[in-house]
């Protein structure tokens, strides 16, 4: 019989002494023995038909300490092992080969331009022929996604090529980053990429011409756009899935390209024309030649317009010895100012203007920043704008959630942090900002001119 039946019989017996009531306290306390009695009598029978239930299975195993040699060996020996046979499974050059002969074979007529099709048909006929490596590409998933507006429901041999050549492109970079990976987590450490990508710099035609002595100052500022933008927390360390996902790795294998324009070399941040640009910026700013760079030394970095007190706060919150920055710290300037449009270059410059450390930019904050504007305006004899003015377009153009505070979520989703910031801390770009009508009539005047002649 079931124990809440029990009790419940139990409970409802009349007591065997009529003329003794019993209390309602005492009836609480044998209701509450019983409750444990049976509940106890069950949970113990339960315990007997269920004796796996005593054993918690391991999900914890511990790295090898350093001591531990052998340990590490064996790890890193298994792990190597795991590696070749994940690099074994992708498709070699000759079974790329292959496969696009058995496409180009069962390709579906009409042709659309110069572009051969295959209808879903033909396309499972080669999947059997391809091979068992293949046979994850040949799915009615990979075919939905790359069916797009074909009358005849085929897809284009080509881009289901180009998604074949990607997905082992893929596979074959993470194997390669893997291999550095030392923990075996999963995660790259700043010491880990910066082997990766000198070890990688020789296979890249586009920086032939760079000296070995500058390598590691181009190794050092490659690494810095991937920490910067992939480790914003400051961990140390950053997913392989990350770098894999972003576009950063793509750019810095594009030099393998021996016939890559010079204008896409100037935009690809791990050029050499772009390394040695920002590399001789550095340089040029260290006026005392000691390798580091002073507050005054850094306040001619642009158009030598930021403010005293944007630059204050740059040295109070970033990494400095003695007062002084060093190159990677420099970078991380760099990149947040050349990239304010981004999320991780915002947070950066947040941080620096968000003085109280609340979270958040209030009036205070604003006018802290704009006052050293209105002093630079005075100096260069210009009149002041009226930060009340200044405050209300700021507001404006953010739309913050709370109509007295803008947080950094709200910068990023306003798709005007970078003006908002620019306003706050540099006179060259408020200039620009305040001036900007102007400058748009100016624009179209001259394109109106060269059009006329």
């Amino acid at each position: 019989m079931d124990w809440k039946e029990i009790l419940r019989r139990r409970l409802a017996t009349p007591s065997t002494s009529p003329n003794k009531k019993k209390s309602e306290q005492e009836l609480k306390d044998e209701e509450m023995d019983l409750f444990t009695k049976y509940y106890s009598e069950w949970k113990g029978g339960r315990k007997n038909t269920n004796e796996f239930y005593k054993t918690i299975p391991r999900f914890y195993y511990r790295l090898p300490a350093e001591d531990e040699v052998l340990l590490q060996k064996l790890r890193e020996e298994s792990r190597a092992v795991f590696l070749q046979r994940k690099s074994r499974e992708l498709l070699d050059n000759e079974e790329l080969q292959n496969l696009w002969f058995l496409l180009d074979k069962h390709q579906t007529p009409p042709m659309i331009g110069e572009e051969a099709m295959i209808n879903y048909e033909n396309f499972l006929k080669v999947g059997e022929k391809a091979g068992p490596k293949c046979k994850q590409f040949f799915t009615a998933k990979v075919f939905a996604k790359l069916l797009h507006t074909d009358s005849y429901g085929r897809i284009s041999i080509m881009q289901f090529f180009n998604y074949v050549m990607r997905k082992v492109w893929l596979h074959q970079t993470r194997i390669g980053l893997s291999l550095y990976d030392v923990a075996g987590q999963g995660y790259l450490r700043e010491s880990d990429l910066e082997n990766y990508i000198l070890e990688l710099i020789p296979t890249l035609p586009q920086l032939d011409g760079l000296e070995k002595s500058f390598y590691s100052f181009y190794v050092c500022t490659a690494v810095r756009k991937f920490f910067f933008f992939l480790d914003p927390l400051r961990t140390g360390k950053i997913k392989i899935q990350d770098i894999l996902a972003c576009s950063f790795l793509d750019d810095l294998l594009e030099l393998r390209d021996e016939e890559l324009s010079k204008e896409s070399q100037e935009t690809n941040w791990f050029s050499a024309p772009s390394a040695l640009r920002v590399y001789g910026q550095y340089l040029n700013l260290d006026k005392d030649h000691n390798g580091m760079l002073s507050k005054e030394e850094l306040s001619r970095y642009g158009t030598a317009t930021m403010t005293n007190v944007f630059l204050d706060r740059v040295f109070q919150e970033c990494l400095t010895y003695d007062g002084e920055m060093d190159y990677k710290t420099y970078l991380d300037f760099v990149l947040a100012l050349e990239n304010r449009k981004e999320p991780a270059a915002l947070q950066y410059i947040f941080k620096l203007l968000d003085i109280e450390n609340k979270g958040y930019l209030n009036v205070f904050s604003l006018n802290y920043f704009f006052r050293a504007i209105q002093e630079l305006m005075k100096i260069h004899g210009q009149d002041p704008v009226s930060f009340q003015d200044v405050k209300d377009e700021i507001f404006d153009m953010v739309k913050p959630k709370d109509p007295l505070k803008i947080s950094l979520q709200d910068l990023i989703n306003s798709n005007q942090g970078d003006t908002v910031t620019t306003i706050l801390i540099d006179l060259n770009g408020f200039w620009t900002y305040e001036n900007r009508e102007a400058l748009v009539a100016n624009d179209n005047e001259n394109s109106t001119e060269l059009d006329d002649t």
